[in-house]
């Protein structure tokens, strides 16, 4: 029997509904988080809640202690993990004075410029100068009558910078059973951030309407994410999927609208296009080698 023309669409357009789930989710976790938390706990009290209990959740759904880590495992997770706290706790730091969306846009700086380093084809140039060109009408460089807070722009790069660490070193424990590296990374996350939290909340951060919402943010920007991009990524190329994440800055610009009521100017609406657009074309060109990649000879 055929499968109904309704179940074949659904299946056919699943990955992208997951993504677009996935990345919606983490817009609305973090939205929440910026709106509840920081009054209470500020953005050093909001990391590490919403990073402790994530680490909690995932130990608990995967129980990383079931598999054997050798001590060069252990190393490369630790370095995973300590990049995954720093991108966090520098990301919420830079939502103090920064709209999401902006903050999203200049922390993908980080991921492409990993993507495009690993490469050398001239089609990477025009990504380049299109990320640049977003960057520029965003950085507070004094030529473009740019209204950001140096400091929080300061915060957002050090996302990226961090951001790209971040999947350095994931590559390394790359092999690793993505349970196993995740829950595991997000365990030495909360350990560089949760005492960072702790001395700047301190008891705050044991309010139970705190600790009812940090679950929430928590199990909203981390658990569901993660659930459906690992279901993403079982059907879809890597190049696609990377094409498809790279909506993040536009629907975290669209919910923190929404959400948040921060508004953009239309500068920087056509900012996050250009990030998002060299993301796209970055991941879109990923997986085709150049005339030149193909001649030279391989590695053994």
């Amino acid at each position: 029997m055929s499968a109904s023309p309704s179940h074949s669409l659904l299946h056919r357009f699943f990955p992208f509904l997951a993504v677009l789930g996935s990345v919606t989710a983490l817009g609305i976790g973090t939205s929440w988080a910026k709106h509840w938390l920081f009054p209470v706990v500020g953005a050093q009290g909001t990391t590490a809640v919403r990073v402790g209990f994530s680490a909690l959740l995932v130990l608990l759904l995967w129980r990383p202690w079931r598999w054997h880590l050798s001590r060069a495992d252990a190393r490369a997770v630790m370095l995973y993990g300590a990049a995954l706290g720093g991108m966090n706790l520098m990301f919420y730091m830079s939502l103090r004075t920064l709209p999401f969306g902006l903050a999203v846009a200049i922390e993908f700086s980080g991921p492409l410029a990993v993507a495009i380093w690993s490469s050398r084809r001239a089609v990477d140039f025009v990504w380049v100068a299109l990320a640049m060109a977003g960057l520029g009408m965003l950085l507070p460089l004094g030529l473009n009558g740019s209204t950001l807070d140096p400091v929080g722009v300061f915060y957002a790069l050090g996302a990226a910078v961090f951001w790209g660490l971040y999947i350095v070193f994931g590559k390394r424990a790359g092999h690793l059973h993505a349970g196993h590296s995740v829950s595991l990374g997000l365990l030495v996350a909360a350990l560089v951030v949760v005492p960072v939290g702790v001395v700047h909340a301190g008891a705050a951060l044991l309010s139970p309407s705190v600790l009812l919402i940090g679950v929430a943010v928590a199990a909203v920007s981390s658990a569901i994410p993660i659930s459906l991009e690992m279901m993403a990524l079982k059907r879809l190329p890597k190049e696609a999927f990377g094409i498809m994440i790279s909506m993040e800055p536009a629907v975290a610009a669209v919910l923190a609208l929404a959400l948040l009521g921060e508004h953009l100017s239309g500068v920087q609406w056509l900012a996050i296009g250009c990030i998002v657009a060299a993301s796209m074309g970055s991941a879109m060109t990923a997986g085709r080698p150049s005339a030149a990649d193909r001649a030279a000879p391989q590695a053994a």
